[in-house]
């Protein structure tokens, strides 16, 4: 829990120091930032990347525990991946879109 809370404090200053660079370009026009689609990209990426890790995580323990089933676990690993990549994609795609 206290590394989420860091992660997130970190993502938060990594926001607010970025935000005044984005701001103006070399003639001086500003641009607003959209800060939804933003905040909505980082969510569904810091999503996959925990669920992607979860499953190789628990993948690698399982095959640990029965070498002889390595290959259907495998298998299934990348399966699951592949799904949950799909799913981000969709949603960054949204994200994109309605931002």
């Amino acid at each position: 829990m206290v590394n989420l809370i860091r992660i997130g404090v970190m993502c938060l200053a990594v926001m607010a120091l970025a935000s005044p660079a984005m701001a103006a370009d070399a003639a001086g026009t500003t641009y607003s930032m959209n800060l939804g689609a933003a905040l909505g990209a980082g969510i569904v990426i810091l999503g996959a990347g925990l669920g992607i890790g979860r499953i190789g995580g628990q993948a690698v323990e399982g095959m640990s525990r029965q070498p002889e089933a390595a290959g259907s676990i495998q298998t299934g690993m990348i399966i699951a991946a592949a799904l949950i990549e799909g799913a981000t994609f969709f949603a960054l795609i949204v994200v994109i879109i309605k931002g």
